[in-house]
């Protein structure tokens, strides 16, 4: 397996795309998030948080979801050998031609700043790990949003005001969302430069990466 599978920028980009294959799904249907949330069993804000691709249902949430959706036999590729190998005694194991292989590739879509969007939420949701493993750093991002807000910019005032009180109170998900609210709080955060600059930089470079494509599968032999 290519080492780029263990990327955390890469899983969230596959969950992020899964939540949009399942809700675009759910549209072709014709279902509502209420009658899909139902079929299901779940709640509209769980279906939500699978449809946003968030990492906090279980797997079989997705399952349930998938199976609502009838492409629950995709699991199929996960829960199987996507090629079995040929058995020891027979002309395939003996063959001298290289063993087929399969591949993909994953990229974000630069043309709908996806790319920016999920670097975004990407060092956001790890700024919100590493405050609340460092809950003395939190201190740092409230003196910086009390300069913004000594500095006059009407603009923002909105959303700094709203980013003080999710300071105080720990309510990280709104800026954790997928809506267009969480992108604006994102974009006008005191929160990211918390982040240590060796995180920081691993996840940009992880983000550039991504915006190439990385190749998941067996490499292919030298």
């Amino acid at each position: 397996m290519n080492s780029q599978d263990s990327s955390f920028v890469l899983q969230r980009q596959l969950l992020l795309q899964f939540g949009d294959r399942l809700r675009r799904l759910r549209k072709a249907r014709k279902l509502s998030t209420v009658e899909m949330a139902k079929r299901v069993g779940i709640s509209r804000t769980t279906l939500s948080a699978v449809e946003a691709g968030d990492p906090a249902p279980s797997i079989g949430t997705y399952l349930r979801v998938m199976a609502e959706l009838g492409i629950g036999a995709d699991l199929a590729l996960l829960a199987g050998d996507v090629i079995n190998p040929a058995p020891a005694d027979s002309a395939a194991a003996r063959s001298l031609r290289s063993a087929p292989q399969v591949q993909v590739r994953v990229y974000t879509d630069n043309t709908r700043h996806n790319t920016q969007d999920l670097q975004s939420l990407v060092l956001h949701e790890e700024a919100v790990k590493y405050v609340r493993s460092h809950p003395l750093v939190l201190r740092e991002a409230k003196q910086t949003l009390d300069t913004w807000l000594g500095s006059g910019n009407q603009r923002s005032t909105v959303l700094w005001l709203e980013w003080k009180d999710i300071l105080e109170q720990g309510k990280w998900s709104k800026a954790l969302g997928r809506t267009r609210h969480a992108q604006e709080l994102r974009q006008a955060s005191p929160l990211t430069p918390v982040l240590p600059t060796a995180e920081r930089m691993r996840i940009l470079g992880e983000i550039s990466k991504l915006k190439k494509g990385i190749v998941l599968g067996k490499e292919s032999a030298p």
